[in-house]
């Protein structure tokens, strides 16, 4: 997606980063809504909805989804505030694994 288009659907409007690659995955929250996005904003809002899938669209690249979801699981919820973050609701769910295993 060049600098001059839009952002996708996925870009949360607070989060400055910008695409990376066109519209691959639909991320759907627990009451089914969904938008497009390229991979890097799917995995930020992705770490951002409890409950939350994703799908590839059609014409993904081959394991678009999945890298995603990898993704996703090391990114902090709305990952595009600063502040200190010590609450579980506020860490990855890779730091909340690794807090509850030692």
């Amino acid at each position: 997606m060049s600098v001059d288009q839009q952002r996708c659907a996925a870009a949360h409007p607070q989060d400055p980063t910008p695409c990376v690659g066109p519209p691959a995955v639909t991320v759907l929250d627990t009451v089914g809504a969904g938008a497009d996005g390229c991979e890097h904003h799917g995995a930020r809002i992705l770490a951002s909805l409890d409950g939350a899938r994703v799908y590839a669209l059609p014409d993904a690249p081959e394991g678009a989804a999945i890298r995603v979801f990898k993704a996703a699981d090391t990114i902090r919820p709305f990952c595009w505030f600063d502040g200190p973050r010590v609450d579980p609701s506020q860490l990855s769910r890779a730091e909340n694994r690794a807090r509850h295993q030692h």
